[in-house]
């Protein structure tokens, strides 16, 4: 029998879970200043992971104007940092 690392049977199971999505927001969550910078981070209000679809939340309406112009943008960044593809679409709201 091959032994496995701890973190290699925790990533297997939240594969095959359903908590998958909600970790991977987490994740998201986590790296969200990184990605984005200081400014959008601390005006975003919320971000979930649903069926694919990152949602980010904030009441800044300039800023929703300006998250709705980088979609894409958002979408490759947060793909490639965590190199699967986690997000399909954004929506922003």
């Amino acid at each position: 029998m091959a032994e496995i690392s701890l973190q290699e049977a925790l990533q297997q199971f939240l594969l095959k879970s359903k908590m998958k999505e909600k970790v991977q927001a987490l994740e998201i969550k986590d790296v969200w200043e990184e990605l984005m910078g200081k400014t959008i981070a601390s005006y975003t209000d919320n971000i979930q992971l649903i069926n694919q679809q990152l949602v980010i939340t904030t009441h800044i309406a300039a800023l929703k104007n300006e998250l709705v112009f980088q979609k894409e943008k958002i979408r490759n960044r947060v793909n490639e940092r965590f190199n699967y593809h986690a997000v399909k679409e954004v929506v922003i709201r």
